[in-house]
């Protein structure tokens, strides 16, 4: 990847349990129905959305270069349980970004493991990145947890990073690299 362009493709991506697609327009309701107050504390997200606002963004998103967002869809069922993006793309430096989150019908069942999981293996295995990079916040320590069995490193903490009911919360920062991903590739094929 020596350019944004590369976003560009968006892939449908198939695990055991969940199937990662492109976010499209007709997603704008289940998306809104995600963004419940524990979603909300859970990605540090202050802001309120409507319908109307997530169906014109969803609207965009196979039109984007610059970063990839995908649905998060349980297979078993077929219900929308969430949104995963890979975005900050700097092409410098081969760096990037992720973020994820779940609704109610998505927390507690392993599904956002999953889709970390596969996302995080189709960066290292398509594109040409190094760095994967998050933020979790430290009320948030199962989230923490699933990013540091998938592979990411704790490279640090934003202190007071999030001021939330009136109470300020840190980031941890993680990332994961790309000779890291492939050691870990290795050790589960041998």
């Amino acid at each position: 990847m020596t350019d944004m362009a590369s976003f560009a493709d968006k892939p449908t991506i198939v695990g055991e349990r969940v199937l990662l697609r492109p976010l499209v327009r007709d997603d704008a309701p289940a998306l809104l129905a995600t963004m419940d107050d524990e979603g909300m504390r859970l990605t540090g997200t202050q802001r309120t959305f409507t319908l109307d606002q997530l169906i014109e963004w969803t609207s965009t998103r196979s039109a984007t270069d610059d970063r990839l967002d995908l649905a998060i869809v349980e297979r078993a069922t077929g219900a929308f349980v969430g949104d995963l993006a890979i975005n900050s793309w700097d092409p410098l430096n081969q760096c990037c970004n992720f973020r994820i989150a779940l609704g109610p019908l998505g927390r507690n069942r392993g599904l956002g493991s999953e889709a970390t999981r596969l996302v995080v293996d189709y960066v290292f295995t398509n594109l040409p990145i190094h760095r994967l990079g998050l933020d979790v916040f430290a009320f948030n320590p199962r989230a923490a947890h699933v990013y540091e069995r998938v592979g990411f490193v704790v490279e640090g903490v934003q202190r007071a990073a999030l001021l939330w009911d009136g109470e300020f919360h840190d980031a941890i920062l993680m990332s994961i690299l790309r000779p890291e991903w492939e050691a870990r590739q290795v050790r589960t094929t041998s």
